[in-house]
């Protein structure tokens, strides 16, 4: 496959290469928050904020296999596409296979751990009599059953990526998401099942476009480093340290998050359900904003991790600038769409009063934010595609959990509930400042 694609990491004109990879990946990314938002819409047409606040306590330890996907998938990208830029296929092989098995395993372990530490995880993550039993469901069906599948289904989409291949990759997530879309409705509804069936929707979406990865390599096997072969499997030269070094920061910054929601999660249920129904909402219409950010830098990432193993800097720098410019334009478009339409939008997921109330408010306030955001993430995708580690892993630690929790603290000492959110944009522009200065910094030795 990477053959193919010569054209377009090295001579293909800048702004057509980076629309090329761009626009797919973030179609992806956001048919990938569509279909999450869809499990929170249509429980929420049952007008239960139990059955929505289980979701929302559940969604941290789910986030947490998109960490796992990222530490194998982003770095694997990473590291293949430096070393296809320095014709290097057989490294890149051996590469694939690693991230590939060992994304599978961790998934695996985790899943299981998940289920049977129930019993002490579910209060850490706020849930209550109430919301026990629906949360448990949840976990069964996305994590333990589901586990797998979803992270191979993201990891595997990263890696064929590092190839050029963004249309396929992206055509396999969506995909999976149009599938949940689908199935949400009669499990949910017709089959009365609740969020029991929002949560096997989710598992048999990615089942399904994990399918469609494996039939894809099987397909272009000739052609693609993308080898699922165990003999290509291998700890030495330096593999396993490497990609782990650099997709660790992208899991970092997962984990944190994770971090960041359940102490988010804890201070807003202490007020009522319908609270944290209405936080839980406005974070899954605030994460379309995310998705287009995550998928610019997901998008760009192997295309300048190959400049920049093949020396071509004057070109790496002009994606750079090219991919900036892109990301920070629409992350400001997203910021003036969410805020004139936040009453509307949350009211479209649920008919209860106090809920909404909750929900417009956070949303004004964290979709702020934006900007910042996509500017902070296409830094740290700068730094992982040349291979660095330290300063995307500061990045991630601060920009989740190291800034926002204590900003949270505060705000709710301050203001109670309604200060809560002013935490994230407070946290994430002080994350930028920084993100900035180390950028600044770098541009001298990407241009040697």
């Amino acid at each position: 496959m990477q053959a193919d694609n010569t054209e377009l990491f090295a001579s293909m004109p800048v702004s057509k290469a980076v629309i090329t990879l761009v626009i797919p990946t973030v179609i992806s990314q956001i048919i990938t928050v569509i279909y999450n938002m869809a499990d929170t819409f249509f429980i929420g047409q049952m007008n239960d904020p139990d059955q929505v606040a289980a979701a929302t306590l559940a969604m941290p330890p789910f986030v947490m296999l998109t960490g796992i996907a990222n530490l194998f998938g982003i770095g694997g990208s990473s590291f293949i596409s430096r070393s296809l830029g320095v014709g290097d296929s057989e490294k890149a092989k051996k590469c694939a296979a690693f991230s590939i098995w060992t994304a599978a395993i961790v998934a695996l372990v985790f899943g299981a751990a998940m289920y049977l530490l129930r019993p002490v995880i579910f209060p850490l993550l706020g849930t209550d009599v109430d919301t026990y039993g629906y949360c448990s469901d949840y976990v069964l069906w996305t994590i333990a059953v589901g586990g797998v599948p979803t992270v191979l289904n993201a990891c595997l989409a990263h890696l064929v990526r590092a190839e050029g291949y963004s249309r396929e990759a992206s055509f396999g997530v969506a995909f999976g998401g149009i599938i949940n879309i689908v199935l949400d409705p009669v499990l949910i509804f017709s089959l009365k099942l609740g969020v029991t069936g929002a949560a096997i929707a989710t598992m048999m979406s990615n089942v399904i476009a994990m399918i469609y990865f494996i039939l894809l390599l099987h397909k272009n096997r000739e052609r693609t480093v993308m080898k699922f072969a165990l003999r290509n499997y291998t700890l030495q030269h330096g593999i396993p340290r490497e990609i782990l070094l650099v997709g660790f920061p992208s899991f970092v910054m997962m984990l944190m998050g994770v971090l960041s929601n359940t102490v988010l999660n804890k201070m807003v249920v202490s007020y009522s359900n319908q609270a944290i129904a209405g936080m839980g909402i406005a974070k899954k219409i605030d994460m379309l904003a995310f998705a287009i950010a995550n998928g610019m830098t997901q998008g760009v990432l192997p295309l300048i991790g190959y400049n920049y193993a093949a020396g071509n800097h004057s070109r790496m720098q002009s994606i750079i600038k090219t991919a900036f410019l892109y990301s920070v334009t629409i992350a400001a478009a997203g910021t003036i769409l969410l805020y004139t339409c936040a009453v509307p939008v949350v009211r479209g997921f649920i008919d209860d009063a106090e809920t909404v109330a909750y929900g417009q408010h956070f949303l004004k306030i964290i979709c702020i934010t934006c900007p910042a955001v996509s500017v902070t993430m296409m830094i740290i995708s700068i730094f992982q595609a040349t291979g660095q580690k330290t300063k995307p892993m500061i990045l991630s630690l601060l920009r989740k959990g190291g800034l926002d929790i204590p900003f949270m603290l505060l705000m709710n000492a301050a203001a109670g509930a309604n200060g809560i959110p002013w935490a994230t944009p407070i946290a994430d522009c002080l994350a930028m400042g920084l993100a900035l200065v180390l950028f600044i910094s770098y541009r001298k030795h990407l241009s040697m």
